[in-house]
């Protein structure tokens, strides 16, 4: 949709909206009007001053009263010596005032004929005007009701956003990276563009392409290009949209869904997070009748149901492709699998250069270095680095971006701000130093761990200190004796910790390490076939909700588990033996280490390798 037709929506959006506050608006005028006409119908202000009927009778008889003029039942009377009335009274009704005691000759009397006009107006709009309330308030009512029924015929509509008529269209020039994958999108494209040339030798154009990746690499990014380059109709839709808590209605969704995009063909249609509504059948606790079953059996139907020439590709993208359902991944459902990777070196780099480009960046901006420092960054990470750079350099005032602000903001992103609020006493500070200290020394002493990128004692996130360590280049693979020595590195705090305080005298700080260095471990053993007694033995376990989990049962024996259970502690307690044998052998690095912290609260990588420069590793702790 252009803007253009965006202008129109929104007029009439707006002209409805006025509406809608008119008719509130005159309600509310209408039940004021009938208040105000009630006040003034029974409490009409008098400034007559009431006096009794008796009274009046026997002033009157007295010469008093100069004339009394009667009205129905009421009496005004005007006192001798005043102009206008300024008495009233109230007679008793159904005989004349002459019965009623008042002696004839002694006043002037006039009788007043009583006007009904004032009544009928009053009595005509408390009479009429509570109807036509009633009856305002009825209409709103059957307004209302009439919207909601609209709604609920509505109710198994899709849901898919149109996108194809924008002006600002996404195109893979700038999208960076992933090249494998734009190339075989590229074909998609063409599928769209020329069909008769496909269909002119005999092929068939793929009714589905899944996208398959970690989250934030691109996925949606590249759904968008291809309807950008093909120039045609994107529907978009998430896969949790098309299930409700009412039975049939994700189904009712797909089969409006696929109707649409027949009518717009050639086009797009994008399911994001297909996992929502596309996992194996029979994993869940309602066996092969809940609603998501029957939404992905629709979905099913609808794709193998295709008419020639329709020329409608389905995209879908997931980061859990092992846990779809075989049926949607069979050729004539999804006949494509792109895997879109974590960007490497040079990919990182394009993609932050393509961040970077529309923002005024210093010349000491080195994106090359930053990019070595990013490994395992998604597309989406290497994107909230350069906003947090730009909202870095605007906090403190700079028109231009420099590599400070790119460093901290890095930092930032991986590993959380800086809490330089958060106040710690000596004592903390230097158990943070030691126990940072022993991280960098065994990293640094052990072959086959990464290089020290920098140390700190200021807390950042939900840590007290950072050990940071980068690879120098991007792996594929990790070898047992990297993640052995990776173990140790992790266990370096905690030892550091026992050996300077006594085994009695550790903390929680090191709660985070030994969780993660438990993961890894069991990581090797259980999905990596790493272990001693279990090599080349896989016991891998579905990933998915707890209930899935409960439901289906293992599939090894509890020996087998007791196995694992050992292997895991074998190698936490060696990497913990080697840390403690490195540490043990440096204690003097470690201390000038520490001391170094204290003095700087951070030291950087060049810094730090000048200070560990000598440090050895004992034989006992090589794995060689």
């Amino acid at each position: 949709m252009d803007r253009k037709q965006f202008r129109l929506s929104g007029d009439g959006g707006g002209n409805k909206g006025r509406r809608s506050n008119f008719k509130n608006a005159g309600f509310i005028a209408l039940v004021v009007l009938f208040g105000l006409v009630v006040y003034s119908a029974f409490n009409q202000p008098s400034n007559l001053k009431s006096v009794p009927f008796s009274q009046v009778i026997s002033d009157a008889n007295n010469g008093k009263i100069s004339q009394i003029v009667v009205s129905n039942d009421e009496l005004q009377v005007t006192p001798k010596g005043e102009k206008t009335a300024t008495e009233r009274s109230f007679k008793e009704p159904g005989s004349s005032i002459y019965e009623q005691g008042l002696q004839q000759g002694k006043v002037s009397l006039t009788n007043k004929p009583q006007s009904n006009s004032g009544n009928i107006w009053v009595g005509l709009l408390t009479g009429v005007l509570p109807v036509v309330i009633i009856a305002f308030i009825l209409l709103m009512m059957f307004r209302s009701a009439q919207g909601q029924g609209n709604q609920a015929l509505s109710f198994g509509k899709s849901r898919a956003r149109l996108y194809g008529n924008e002006k600002d269209k996404i195109t893979f020039s700038e999208v960076a990276g992933n090249e494998e994958a734009k190339q075989d999108l590229e074909e998609v494209v063409e599928f769209l563009k020329y069909p008769k040339k496909f269909e002119g030798v005999g092929a068939k154009i793929p009714k589905g392409v899944l996208l398959i990746g970690p989250p934030g690499t691109g996925k949606t990014l590249l759904a968008r290009a291809v309807a950008g380059e093909a120039n045609a109709p994107f529907f978009s839709i998430s896969g949790s949209e098309f299930v409700e808590m009412f039975v049939g209605v994700g189904a009712s969704r797909v089969r409006d869904l696929f109707n649409k995009a027949k009518k717009n063909a050639p086009c797009i249609i994008f399911i994001d997070e297909i996992d929502a509504v596309g996992r194996r059948r029979g994993s869940g606790m309602g066996g092969g009748h809940d609603e998501r079953e029957q939404t992905l059996n629709q979905i099913l139907v609808e794709m193998d149901g295709f008419e020639q020439g329709q020329n409608v590709i389905v995209l879908a993208a997931t980061n859990r492709s092992d846990v779809l359902d075989p049926a949607l991944l069979r050729p004539g459902r999804f006949d494509r699998r792109v895997n879109i990777e974590l960007p490497d070196r040079k990919a990182r780099k394009d993609i932050l250069s393509t961040h970077f480009k529309d923002k005024p960046v210093g010349k000491d901006v080195d994106l090359d270095s930053l990019a070595a420092k990013t490994a395992g960054s998604s597309g989406a990470d290497l994107a909230n680095i350069a906003n947090e750079a730009a909202i870095l350099a605007a906090r403190h005032n700079r028109k231009v971006i420099d590599n400070e602000d790119v460093v901290q903001a890095f930092e930032k992103v991986a590993i959380g701000p800086e809490r330089k609020s958060k106040v710690m006493s000596d004592k903390e500070k230097e158990l943070t130093a030691y126990h940072e200290a022993g991280h960098a020394v065994v990293g640094h002493v052990l072959p086959d761990s990464d290089m020290v990128h920098k140390v700190t004692i200021i807390p950042r996130g939900g840590t007290g200190g950072v050990t940071w360590f980068i690879p120098p280049e991007d792996k594929s693979y990790h070898s047992i004796i990297e993640y052995k020595d990776v173990l140790g590195r992790m266990l370096g705090g905690r030892v550091a910790e026992e050996l300077v305080y006594g085994p009695d005298r550790v903390t929680t700080g090191a709660g985070s390490d030994l969780q993660k260095a438990a993961e890894l471990a069991r990581e090797m053993i259980v999905n990596q076939g790493m272990g001693k007694k279990l090599r080349d033995q896989v016991f891998h376990v579905e990933e998915g909700m707890m209930l899935e989990r409960m439901v289906h049962e293992r599939q090894y024996s509890d020996e087998t588990a007791k196995v694992i259970d050992d292997e895991v502690e074998a190698l936490i307690t060696e990497a913990g033996r080697r840390a403690r044998t490195v540490l043990k052998a440096n204690m003097k690095k470690l201390e000038e280490l520490k001391d170094a912290l204290l003095e700087k609260e951070t030291v950087e990588a060049e810094e730090v390798l000048k200070i560990l420069a000598g440090s050895h590793m004992p034989k006992e702790a090589s794995l060689y």
